[in-house]
């Protein structure tokens, strides 16, 4: 079970959502200044996605768990994030996972008529290092 405490940030929506999910992935950095991290090795992320909204679906969701794990976790679960397109021209470090998975998400949700957005992304690479990925601009409607 994950447990995790989470940097939060402050917004002014009615609801927010966080969905927490573990990928086993593998990647390498291809620039001689990434040292280690030139060969090919694997982590185990931890990744919370933070969505907020004021409206909820007809169902009652602002957004259904089981779409965010299919977005993400059965995209990116036991691969090499070097052959995933979205990581052909930029490497697959921490921070840009953390990026890719925002885009990811909040591309999904700009489909949806409740209008949530995704707020933040955290991805734990390590039990010692994280990235926290939160756009500049929020957009409310």
């Amino acid at each position: 079970m994950i447990q995790q405490i989470y940097p939060t940030t402050p917004h002014l929506y009615a609801f927010e959502l966080n969905k927490d999910m573990q990928l086993a992935t593998a990647h390498f950095i291809d620039y001689e200044d990434a040292g280690k991290c030139q060969r090919v090795h694997g982590h185990t992320y931890t990744i919370n996605i933070t969505i907020a909204g004021d409206h909820l679906t007809d169902t009652g969701f602002l957004v259904d768990f089981k779409q965010l794990k299919q977005l993400i976790h059965d995209r990116f679960d036991h691969q090499l994030l070097n052959e995933d397109p979205l990581f052909h021209d930029v490497p697959p470090s921490t921070e840009n996972v953390a990026k890719t998975v925002y885009e990811l998400i909040e591309a999904s949700l700009k489909t949806m008529t409740n209008a949530p957005t995704c707020i933040q992304v955290f991805v734990r690479e390590t039990p010692t290092s994280y990235v926290v990925y939160r756009p500049k601009e929020v957009h409310h409607e």
